[in-house]
């Protein structure tokens, strides 16, 4: 759970609240999404991992995680999957919201350790340097015992281009106005992850931005092209924060990205 105001930026409540409901404490639900690629070209990708389990009790009660588990873990289990069957972690930033999930989950007087011990962690070159290297304004947001343990590891994976030769049929774009380098995966040309440039579909709507964001006017800028490129293409929006809706396709009406067209269940074969 997140401050709603922090969440919708200079948006004023009388607005955001008819899309969001709120705890006395003004924090609104969002969702922390991860999307498997199950056997993609033989492979398991995880695009993102969540927040996790990682937080001491203080600030898991600060940001409203109420699953004491790692729920990651228990939902790869029930597709019949480990941790240690996940051949690629693809981040798209590595804020503890996105990211959290690669820590094992918290425990009185133990260090966190990484998870996915067999799986290659692909980060964008430009975001990692931000991540080991962050603003005092954004700092919080990042893990910097999560960024030793990736470089610790020896299979991380820093991406500068629109592909990569392991995973074929995903292509990435790049963002800067949420933060600097965020990675984009664009998946079999179809699912486009929106990461936090669009955390759910309140947010498609092009003037809305978040505080969290580093550069809002830049991010308004990036969203439009976004959009314009993706609905032209006819992709489909993944999205981490919705707390409803993990995929939708996008809708242009009266001269603006005004709504969607909401899917709430997603599970695509290829």
């Amino acid at each position: 759970m997140l401050d709603a105001g922090a969440m919708f930026g200079n948006v004023p409540k009388a607005l955001w609240s008819r899309w969001v409901e709120v705890d006395e404490l003004n924090r609104m639900d969002i969702a922390c999404r991860c999307l498997l690629a199950q056997e993609f070209h033989g492979k398991n990708i995880l695009f993102e991992t969540g927040i996790g389990a990682f937080f001491e009790p203080k600030l898991k009660q600060r940001f409203g995680v109420k699953e004491s588990n790692h729920i990651l873990l228990d939902e790869l289990q029930n597709k019949g999957l480990s941790e240690h069957d996940i051949d690629y972690v693809v981040l798209s930033h590595l804020h503890f919201d996105h990211a959290g999930g690669l820590l094992s989950a918290y425990e009185e007087g133990v260090n966190s350790h990484l998870l996915f011990p067999n799986a290659h962690y692909f980060v964008s070159s430009d975001h990692w340097q931000r991540a080991c290297n962050p603003h005092p304004r954004d700092k919080a947001s990042f893990l910097p015992h999560l960024n030793q343990l990736l470089q610790d590891s020896g299979r991380l994976i820093l991406v500068s281009g629109h592909s990569h030769e392991l995973i074929p049929d995903v292509r990435f774009e790049y963002t800067n106005g949420h933060t600097p380098g965020m990675m984009h995966a664009v998946i079999n040309e179809d699912i486009v992850f929106c990461a936090d440039l669009i955390p759910g579909k309140a947010w498609v709507h092009i003037p809305i931005s978040m505080g969290y964001d580093r550069f809002p006017e830049l991010l308004i800028d990036e969203k439009t092209e976004f959009l314009n490129h993706h609905s032209k293409d006819n992709n489909r929006l993944f999205f981490t924060h919705d707390p409803d809706y993990s995929v939708a396709s996008i809708h242009f009406e009266n001269n603006k990205y005004s709504t969607v067209k909401e899917i709430k269940e997603f599970n695509q074969e290829y």
